[in-house]
């Protein structure tokens, strides 16, 4: 007969074995929601909690910032203001005379019967911070989905095209800036309109691909994006050639560009509207509906004779 007195303390699984259940657990979900998105609804739920505590962590940093440039900022602001102002009253003429210019153009466009251009409206956003992962090009900003802030939305500074939306928070917004490895603009040459793909090489610098290794391309050439994705409006300047390698043995030269807007610098963005989506209407005229027809009724003619004989 066993006398013994019962265990103090209530003893579960080993360490060991509980810590290789929650590494075999957290890899599994790490696979699961990289291959399925399953836990993005979830990501999104939690983002509406620990925004809160990312505003009160940043809080103390902005307010000695802010005061900072406030007071640092004055005479500063002063002189710039200053120099706005009489560069204002020198382009005043040029400036008058571009809104003449602009309603001719729309009265032209109206008598051809051409289709206006797609106004570049949106709304202005903050860069808050950038993203944790060291491998990408990301950034953070404060407009999110109560703003209507949808993903895919085409994002630019006084400059250039910055990026591009991808994710959606309920107060916040990733972009993935045209300088990401994964990130690829539709672009054309301003000087001789030779169109191509630009893709981002993670380190600040932009590609130009699938360009013959005789094309005329030249240093300092400028990219626009051409608007063949449907995403981004034609004429936004996104790049500036500044290297370029031709091998003979190659089917494609190495064209290396920089971003002209101020990928790396973190400040005030505009992101601009989604693109009205353009429907082309499909007429059917009388001569196909009957070029159409006639061909059906013959073989069914052909085929009863074939069944007379």
């Amino acid at each position: 007969m066993d006398h013994q007195p019962p265990p103090f303390f209530k003893r579960g699984p080993a360490p060991l074995a509980q810590l290789s259940f929650y590494a075999a657990l957290s890899l599994a979900l790490i696979f699961i929601d990289s291959r399925f998105q399953t836990l993005e609804l979830l990501r999104q739920g939690m983002s509406m909690f620990t925004h809160p505590l990312q505003q009160a962590a940043h809080a103390p940093v902005e307010y000695l910032q802010n005061a900072g440039n406030y007071f640092s900022g004055i005479t500063r602001y002063q002189d710039e203001n200053s120099r706005l102002k009489r560069a204002q009253l020198a382009g005043a003429g040029t400036l008058l005379r571009t809104r003449q210019l602009e309603a001719e153009n729309e009265r032209l466009r109206k008598l051809l019967d051409v289709k206006g251009r797609q106004k570049a409206n949106g709304r202005v956003a903050q860069i808050l911070y950038a993203a944790r992962d060291p491998f990408s090009r990301r950034v953070i900003v404060d407009k999110g989905q109560q703003d209507k802030i949808v993903a895919g939305q085409p994002v630019v500074d006084d400059a250039g095209v910055i990026g591009q939306v991808t994710r959606v928070f309920p107060f916040v917004a990733e972009i993935t800036l045209i300088t990401d490895k994964d990130q690829a603009v539709p672009v054309q040459i301003v000087r001789n309109g030779l169109r191509s793909v630009v893709f981002g090489l993670g380190n600040g610098q932009l590609e130009l691909r699938f360009m013959p290794a005789n094309a005329d391309v030249q240093n300092g050439d400028l990219l626009v994006t051409s608007g063949l994705d449907g995403i981004f409006l034609p004429g936004l300047p996104v790049a500036k050639v500044v290297h370029i390698e031709r091998d003979t043995s190659y089917s494609f030269a190495r064209i290396y560009c920089v971003p002209v807007a101020g990928v790396e610098n973190f400040g005030d963005v505009m992101v601009l509207d989604p693109r009205e989506t353009i429907s082309l209407p499909v007429q059917l005229t009388s001569e196909a509906v009957t070029s159409g027809v006639k061909p059906s009724l013959k073989a069914g003619s052909k085929k009863k004779h074939l069944k007379r004989e």
